[in-house]
């Protein structure tokens, strides 16, 4: 059975509702300041947290003196202008008295879409947790028209915990599981405390996409639920109103819970096992024996450079006993072949900027 608890890589979806009063405009801070109370208290046994964040619009309509109701797409990408830098700031103040540092993060669609900015959203997210920061993601309201949107942030939270390889997700909600009906319209409607599996009767009692008690519907919610569990990633809805949400869940507060299909690190693996390569990278002895003890690829065991790859392609690692390996490359076929049999220290020296010390990391290998 998934649990807060046991969680090691934490997400936590919060929308605009639970951080905006409706009425007033105003952010409910007291409601943050418990969130943050939370947050803080589950890294300190060790777990790092992602908190996907919506609220800015609502936040800079606000501060703009911009009525409800629907805005137009330039207005809502100003209001999102003036949220975030409130937004931001409100992370931080809640966050800094337990001493951790809040870290913005501006995300579109395209960034996932696009593998090189893929790989530098997942690499700037583990540095900033490496240094003990807590990345607060939103969708990039001030540029991201409707082709490069993911429209809503429970699909957003689910692809930040693939990209970050999270175990867990936390929806907190307006509504407190996935119900069998709609449970403010049928009195018959029941809770699933546990989904083991999205099956097309699941399906068809999410309904259509605005039939939910939140932004996007309950069917947007079963979608992240999909695209979390492939990839390892157990899921839970919850109501989130409440003061310490996290806590509360914690302590047995009405949810369901998503079970994952197998862990992220696994589902990662498939994923870049199923690729094809567009290149090959030789690499010598000591390189094989390095990654089989479970290393990177680091470019001074690299003999050569076959094929035109970009970063972030995979390509197939060629030892002198054949293919051994396929990974994502850090770099060009063009930069692997010109760092090729150097020690990391001599890249930039090499390339004429800085580069990451591996030309394969060992979580982007497939052996």
């Amino acid at each position: 059975m998934a649990s807060l608890t046991g969680a090691r890589r934490l997400v936590v979806k919060i929308g605009s509702a639970l951080l905006v009063d409706r009425d007033s405009g105003a952010l409910r801070d007291g409601w943050l300041r418990s969130l943050a109370e939370d947050v803080a208290r589950i890294k300190a046994r060790g777990t790092d947290v992602i908190l996907v964040s919506s609220g800015s619009i609502a936040l800079g309509r606000g501060v703009l003196g911009w009525p409800a109701g629907t805005l137009a797409l330039e207005q809502s990408q100003a209001a999102a202008a003036v949220g975030q830098i409130r937004l931001a700031q409100a992370y931080q103040e809640v966050l800094a008295p337990h001493g951790i540092t809040a870290a913005q993060v501006l995300v579109t669609l395209e960034d996932s879409a696009d593998r090189r900015r893929y790989l530098n959203q997942r690499a700037t997210m583990e540095t900033l947790m490496g240094a003990g920061a807590v990345p607060i993601v939103n969708e990039n309201d001030t540029v991201a028209t409707d082709e490069i949107r993911y429209g809503d942030n429970d699909r957003l939270a689910a692809q930040i915990a693939v990209t970050v390889g999270a175990d867990t997700l936390v929806l907190l909600s307006d509504v407190d599981g996935f119900y069998s009906g709609n449970p403010r319209e049928d009195a018959s409607a029941t809770r699933f405390d546990v989904v083991e599996r999205i099956t097309p009767e699941i399906e068809k009692m999410a309904g259509d996409v605005g039939s939910g008690l939140s932004k996007g519907g309950m069917k947007t919610k079963l979608m992240a639920a999909r695209t979390a569990i492939g990839a390892g990633c157990a899921m839970a809805i919850t109501e989130g109103s409440v003061l310490h949400p996290l806590l509360a869940l914690e302590n047995g507060a009405a949810a369901t819970w998503f079970l994952a299909e197998g862990d992220p690190q696994a589902a990662r693996k498939r994923w870049i096992a199923a690729m094809k390569p567009k290149g090959e990278v030789s690499i010598d002895a000591g390189a094989a024996r390095a990654l089989s003890d479970g290393k990177s690829l680091l470019p001074a065991g690299v003999t050569g450079v076959t094929g035109r790859f970009g970063r972030g392609d995979p390509v197939a690692i060629r030892g002198p006993e054949g293919v051994l390996a396929t990974g994502l490359s850090r770099y060009t076929s063009d930069e692997a072949r010109a760092i090729k049999g150097h020690r990391s220290a001599e890249i930039e020296a090499l390339l004429g900027y800085p580069g990451r010390a591996a030309l394969v990391h060992r979580d982007d290998l497939v052996m």
